[in-house]
């Protein structure tokens, strides 16, 4: 028996219309229809919450049917893909800002660098780092990595300054600087805030019912 006739069976045993489950799911009439027909397959979050709502398990609903696990872990594979992607993408995209503020500096010629400074290290580099870390805290994939890009955003606010000015005076001084480790707090604090705005953003957006 296929996933869709257990669905429709286990509906109709529990009187509970096509609307009213599609209620219940927070997605459209159609939707169900489409599962309960063969024409579409659910998602694993979606089989779970009808699982809860018809008091089955898993594998009652998913036993003997190929297709469906066969669509589940592509679905699996496929998604894993997409965050391993997301999480590429994020990383470049801050990590290229970040060298262009570096670049800049050392091709930039004569220039104001205390302007160059507030520009670069008190606007640019800050709003990355949080923009970044607000896209992390909508994404469940970052949930074990979090901690790891608190030290990430803060190593590379410490090493924004080091790898300019701290460097420029080295060479021309002879003076060897050490990296001053407290600069590591205002990119963990901004990644923090980031992250906690995305979390929310996330609650908020689950809590809202897909009606496509």
């Amino acid at each position: 028996m296929q996933i869709g006739e257990k669905l429709k069976n286990a509906r109709l045993e529990r009187k509970i219309t096509q609307e009213g489950l599609a209620e219940k799911m927070g997605v459209s009439r159609q939707t169900i229809s489409n599962w309960e027909n063969n024409r579409s397959y659910p998602d694993i979050i979606s089989l779970i919450k009808m699982s809860d709502i018809y008091s089955l398990s898993l594998d009652e609903l998913l036993k003997e049917d190929k297709k469906m696990i066969e669509h589940l872990e592509e679905s699996t594979n496929s998604f894993k893909s997409r965050q391993k992607l997301s999480k590429l993408i994020l990383i470049s995209v801050y990590l290229v800002i970040w060298a262009m503020s570096i670049i800049v500096f050392w091709l930039g010629g004569k220039f104001d660098a205390m302007g160059y400074s507030l520009a670069a290290f008190y606007l640019v580099i800050p709003v990355s780092t949080l923009v970044i870390s607000v896209f992390i805290g909508k994404d469940s994939g970052w949930t074990d990595l979090k901690w790891l890009m608190l030290l990430f955003f803060g190593t590379m606010n410490m090493l924004a300054p080091y790898a300019t000015f701290s460097l420029s005076n080295t060479i021309s001084s002879g003076k060897f600087h050490i990296p001053d480790f407290g600069c590591m707090l205002p990119g963990i604090l901004c990644a923090a805030a980031g992250m906690a705005i995305g979390t929310v953003i996330k609650r908020i957006g689950s809590k809202r019912p897909d009606r496509a």
